[in-house]
């Protein structure tokens, strides 16, 4: 039997602190709030609670994975959900995924178009899917995963989450850095990464709500400047390859593996898209969150790719837009476009497209915290904004030394990372559709109660067997699996996503089928 805690160890909140919507939802015992866990703390979780509620008086959000109640889902109109994706997908980065489809894959700007258009689709709809369950739970993305994973193996998910959130932040803010070298040669790039790192610590550190306070305005610049971009790159007439549709082994492997990169690039947001629509009234339509958010997502996508596409076509007939290109890649060609004929004004576009890095980042930032809340009780005590601001540390630390010597190494590390969340898309929509039967399968308040979870053994095995999928047939730069080079033995053809999701969603749908009928949940 434990020694009773000495009044002293322990940190007292006042009574009205507390509200009815806490314990009726019956999250109590296992299911504390932030306020009432800290109570149970110690001494050092103690005097985190005071942390947490002095940074509370500037604002900052309280709430971290805990389920949001339902009076405190106020959120106003539906309109934010869209200008949240709109601002983080209407950057250079999304730009630059479709510039590479010429300037990596050689596909011609016909081919380029039709696979942006078509595999963009297919790549929205499992954000947009999972962001309707934030208003019907509550819950965040990762928390929900303990309702596909169980509650240990969703820490996997996690992981593999926290790995995507740090990396992609850095080669971001590697990317918006280098635009501002370019502006400004005497700028070193350690400075460009701090100045954007330290931007979106401060939008992400007060929480959701400044979160999408922020998204709801920042695409405005952004749309400007490619607009800019757009309308001088036509005037210049350096637009062609035209090229009509290949035909061959060769085309095929380039349309597969460019779809790859697309598809991987839109269906990156799979593992936040609850996260954003938790406050959301549980009232909202379903339908509506869904269109709202595949709208935010689509149309920035396709529009910058298909600009990037455009402007990568002059590479072939212009020797100075290539030679930028080899030079500076994509921020170089950028610069090519604008500071000829806009002089100083072009250079002002690039600042303002470096800096709108910092919509991109900001989910990438918020969401880390709350999947490193995920990982032990120990984590989910420290409060949401001290994980913010290590996230931050991190990537910041990976991107100075990168911004000269492993940029590229770090971009194909994140590439090879994204195979995962066609396997997580494996698992968890079976489990909804098959074993839960739609959203009236769940009951929300058991998200921290591992006993009313699945047990979670079919989903980790079948996330090994749909790794193995994805290592059959993926096409990266230093490894061409047997598969994919039975498409095209030069290059090979990129379908370890189309494998991954097979093979995790098959075996998970067979060995769930025996873990539940084993331990009846």
């Amino acid at each position: 039997m434990s020694s009773p805690k000495k009044v002293s160890d322990l940190e007292v909140a006042p009574i009205e602190e507390y509200r009815v919507s806490d314990i009726d939802t019956g999250e109590v015992d296992g299911n504390l709030s932030r306020k009432e866990a800290f109570v149970a703390g110690n001494s050092f979780y103690a005097r985190l609670a005071k942390l947490q509620r002095f940074a509370g008086k500037f604002g900052v959000e309280q709430r971290g994975i805990e389920r949001v109640p339902i009076d405190e889902r106020t959120d106003k109109g539906m309109s934010q959900i869209g200008t949240m994706w709109l601002s983080a997908n209407l950057v250079v980065s999304s730009f630059a995924i479709g510039a590479i489809s010429i300037g990596i894959f050689q596909l011609g700007f016909v081919d380029s178009a039709l696979t942006i258009i078509l595999i963009n689709f297919l790549g929205v709809l499992p954000p947009s899917f999972f962001s309707m369950f934030g208003p019907k739970f509550g819950l965040r993305q990762m928390v929900l995963s303990r309702f596909f994973f169980g509650y240990h193996g969703a820490k996997l998910i996690a992981f593999f989450n926290i790995v995507a959130c740090i990396g992609w932040s850095a080669v971001n803010v590697i990317v918006g850095a280098q635009l501002l070298h370019a502006i400004n040669p005497n700028m070193p790039g350690w400075a460009g990464i701090l100045i954007i790192a330290a931007s979106t610590l401060i939008v992400t550190l007060f929480g959701y709500k400044v979160v999408h306070l922020y998204e709801r305005w920042s695409w405005i610049p952004s749309l400007a400047i490619f607009l800019v971009v757009l309308g001088t790159f036509a005037q210049s007439g350096r637009f062609g390859n035209l090229l009509p549709l290949q035909t061959g082994p060769t085309e095929a492997a380039s349309v597969l593996s460019f779809s790859a990169t697309v598809f991987g690039f839109a269906t990156g947001w799979t593992p936040y898209a609850a996260d954003y629509t938790v406050y959301q009234p549980t009232s909202r339509s379903r339908t509506s969150v869904f269109l709202w958010t595949f709208a935010g997502l689509y149309i920035p996508l396709i529009f910058t790719e298909l600009l990037g596409a455009a402007i990568m076509t002059a590479t072939v007939n212009d020797a100075s837009y290539l030679a930028a290109y080899v030079d500076s890649g994509i921020g170089g060609i950028i610069a090519n476009v604008l500071v000829p004929p806009l002089g100083h004004f072009g250079e002002f576009c690039l600042a303002i497209m470096a800096l709108g890095i910092i919509a991109n980042n900001c989910p990438n930032i918020y969401s880390v915290s709350l999947s490193l809340q995920v990982l032990a009780r120990e984590t989910e005590r420290v409060p949401r904004f001290l994980w913010t601001f290590l996230g931050s540390c991190v990537y910041v630390a990976i991107a100075i030394p990168g911004y000269d010597r492993f940029a590229p190494w770090l971009e194909n590390f994140m590439v090879l990372t994204s195979y995962w969340l066609a396997i997580y898309q494996g698992i968890s929509l079976p489990e909804h559709f098959i074993f839960r039967r739609g959203f009236g399968g769940y009951q929300p308040t058991d998200y921290n109660n591992p006993k009313a979870l699945p047990p979670g053994f079919a989903a980790v095995v079948s996330f090994g067997i749909g790794i193995m999928g994805a290592a059959l047939g993926m096409s990266q730069a230093w490894y061409n699996s047997p598969i994919s080079k039975a498409i095209d033995a030069e290059f090979g053809g990129d379908v370890g996503f189309e494998l991954a999701f097979a093979f995790s969603s098959i075996s998970y749908i067979v060995l769930r089928s025996f873990e539940k009928n084993y331990f009846k949940r």
